[in-house]
């Protein structure tokens, strides 16, 4: 990846990728403005400047997308499946040829380091490779039951249209990881992508085209009134799924909205990750882990390491190494050489980071690496912050921080680390360093959360099934379960 970053994204390159994406809403494969005439501009964080806007749909054009996406379930669900995994397969080649317009066009609505960009420009274009693999082996069963008595039929079906809801912070990674598998099953979709960063699940709508995505398939929808869009498609009963990636309170919003037509429903909702380094610890290794589950995507991560606890033997060495680490890092706009820390997406994140850190402060937690806003800076710029003996009462320990600050508390004895860990309504993800597999067993099987790495920062892949426990989530995207949940089970009683 990093052999590819020569690009020179001057103002010029800049404005061509931006005038490359369609300005419009996909509805019935056409390319049509809001019914109402109404737009929304889309803004650059790292300068808080507008690039340009986009159609704000309204409840009609929902509705329309839903006509379209209806019309055209039947003859989609009858697509051969080899077909449907060969318009993936093809989407897929396109996206890594155009990885560096698309990665551009990442960092300037949502403001990541451009290398981060790559990195999932690459990552949302596996999801199509591996859901091109899946479309052919979404098996059923044929069986003999025990008396003898006729056959048993299990067949898999497309569960039908589906609302998929994307979020901001992983802008063309979270379309793939839902889009593929409904692509793959069979089902029709409307999406609707966050309004923060529409651009990127636009140019992904176009590419899917281009790939043989017959018209109606897929159907995008942007805007700024996610409530009166999404409502209403939840409670029509066409709807028969509706898949979210977003915070817990919207969540549960969604999953209370899809009662009435007892809709399937995938969330993947908040997290309050723990990172824990046992006495053992490779600390090396852990540091780098550390590293990188904080700080993937500026810390705007669902999977971020939100709280860590160190064993109290190694707590001074590691905070003081992470917090050399983190202020190494340049922070500065994605787009300009070995920047490795971009802006938050607008004032409130900025504005909710600094709050949690100010707090954890007053709380009595001491600050080894003081980062904080970046003032006279027009975007919403925070450097790198690192906090050592953070109290249980602080707020970072509690709240999602969403941002490049790391609290880090210290601990004795394992029952006592998996009780803070557990000590969460969240359950998405939790990370472990330790050169002890037994400690290591004991840790993935105690901790509450759907997913732990073992001496791994990072733990999201394609070939993987993510998602939570309690309130982080319902059903899991990825791997081979990420297909499932677009599908339905029929039995068949056969009299033969």
């Amino acid at each position: 990846m990093e052999g590819r970053l020569n690009i020179v994204a001057d103002d010029k390159y800049e404005k061509m990728v931006i005038d490359r994406v369609p300005k419009a809403l996909l509805i019935g494969g056409k390319w049509v403005p809001a019914a109402a005439g109404a737009e929304f501009e889309v803004e650059d964080p790292s300068i808080a400047a507008p690039l340009c806007s986009v159609p704000d749909a309204r409840r009609e054009d929902a509705f329309a997308a839903l006509d379209a996406a209806t019309a055209a379930q039947g003859d989609w669900a009858a697509t051969p499946p080899r077909e449907r995994g060969e318009i993936l397969r093809r989407a897929f080649e396109i996206i890594m040829r155009r990885q560096d317009d698309l990665a551009v066009l990442m960092t300037l609505e949502m403001g990541k380091p451009l290398a981060e960009s790559l990195g999932e420009i690459a990552y949302a274009a596996e999801f199509f490779r591996w859901f091109s693999e899946t479309a052919v082996r979404t098996d059923g069963t044929w069986q003999v039951p025990p008396d003898g008595n006729g056959r048993i039929v299990v067949m898999r079906q497309p569960v039908g249209p589906a609302v998929l809801v994307t979020p901001w912070n992983f802008p063309m990674a979270m379309g793939t990881r839902k889009i593929g598998p409904a692509v793959a099953a069979g089902c029709t979709m409307i999406v609707k992508p966050a309004h923060q960063t529409p651009l990127s699940m636009l140019a992904l709508g176009e590419i899917l085209g281009e790939a043989g995505l017959p018209e109606g398939v897929l159907n995008i929808l942007t805007t700024t009134r996610a409530a009166e869009v999404v409502e209403p498609l939840l409670k029509d009963g066409r709807v028969r799924k509706v898949s979210f990636t977003g915070s817990t309170e919207v969540g549960r919003k969604l999953i209370e909205q899809s009662a009435d037509q007892v809709l399937r429903t995938s969330m993947e909702l908040g997290g309050n990750a723990p990172l824990i380094v046992c006495a053992d610890a490779d600390l090396d290794k852990a540091v780098e882990g550390a590293v990188l589950a904080k700080m993937r995507n500026i810390g705007e991560a669902c999977t971020a390491a939100n709280r860590m606890y160190v064993h109290r033997s190694l707590a001074e060495e590691f905070t003081s190494r992470l917090a050399e680490e983190l202020g190494s890092m340049k922070v500065g706009r994605g787009t300009e050489r070995d920047v490795r820390v971009g802006p938050l997406i607008d004032q409130a994140a900025l504005d909710k980071v600094d709050e949690l850190v100010k707090d954890a402060v007053a709380a009595g937690a001491r600050p080894l690496l003081e980062g904080g806003p970046i003032e006279h800076s027009p975007g919403y710029f925070y450097a790198p912050t690192v906090l050592a003996d953070v109290p249980p009462s602080a707020r970072a320990m509690k709240e999602e921080i969403f941002g490049p600050a790391a609290p880090v508390a210290t601990f004795d004895e394992d029952d006592e680390v998996i009780e803070y860990a557990n000590d969460t309504v969240h359950g998405l993800v939790s990370y472990v360093f330790t050169e002890n597999l037994r400690r290591a067993v004991r840790f993935a099987e105690r901790i509450e959360s759907g997913m732990v790495g073992v001496n791994k920062g990072i733990v999201s892949t394609p070939a993987a099934p993510f998602g939570g426990v309690k309130h982080s989530g319902l059903g899991r995207e990825g791997g081979h379960a990420g297909v499932d949940e677009y599908l339905e089970t029929k039995y068949v009683a056969l009299d033969v």
